[in-house]
C-alpha cells in the first residue's frame, strides 16, 4: 500500500469508529492507532456511557496500544481521528512520542492542533508530531454537525 492509500484506509476504519460512538448516543469521533502498517488499537469517544470525561477516542486508543506494547511510549506510530483532536487529547499524543497524527475535520472551538493552538509542534516541548490534515475532511464534518445539530432538535432548539 501506498502512503495515501494507508490514510484512506485506516481513516475510514476512524469513521466506522465514530459511526459506533453516534450509534451509543456519544460525540461521533473515532481513532486507529497504526505501527507498522497494522492497527495496534482503535476506540471511539465513550464519555457519556463511562462518565468519564477523559474518555475521548484518542485517549482510549493511547490506552489500549500503550497496554498492547507494555510500553507509554508509542514510538514510530500514527494515530488516524476523524476530529481534530483537542488539548488534552494532544497533550498525550505528544507524550506518547506518536509520530504522526492524520485527522479528518477541523475543531474551530477545541481543536489543538491548528484551529485554537497547535500544541503537537509547540517548540517549548520536547516532542514534535507530524500532522497530516484533511482526509475524508466533509464526511467527518457532516457525521458531527448531524450529531449536534439532532441533539438541538431533540432539546427544543
Amino acid at each position: 500500500m501506498n502512503e495515501r492509500m494507508d490514510d484512506t484506509y485506516f481513516m475510514q476504519v476512524a469513521i466506522e469508529e465514530a459511526r459506533l460512538a453516534l450509534e451509543e448516543d456519544e460525540v461521533p469521533v473515532g481513532a486507529v492507532l497504526v505501527k507498522d502498517n497494522k492497527i495496534i488499537a482503535r476506540s471511539h469517544n465513550s464519555c457519556e456511557q463511562l462518565n468519564d470525561p477523559t474518555a475521548h477516542a484518542e485517549i482510549l486508543a493511547i490506552r489500549e496500544a500503550s497496554r498492547m506494547l507494555n510500553n507509554h511510549r508509542l514510538i514510530d506510530t500514527t494515530l488516524y481521528v476523524t476530529l481534530e483532536p483537542c488539548p488534552m487529547c494532544a497533550g498525550a499524543i505528544v507524550w506518547a512520542r506518536i509520530k504522526e497524527l492524520v485527522y479528518g475535520a477541523l475543531d474551530p472551538k477545541s481543536g489543538a492542533c491548528r484551529s485554537i493552538t497547535n500544541l503537537v509542534q509547540h517548540p517549548a516541548l520536547n516532542h514534535r508530531v507530524e500532522i497530516r490534515e484533511g482526509i475524508f475532511t466533509r464526511e467527518c464534518a457532516r457525521m458531527l454537525s448531524g450529531f449536534f445539530r439532532e441533539k438541538r432538535s431533540r432539546q427544543g432548539g
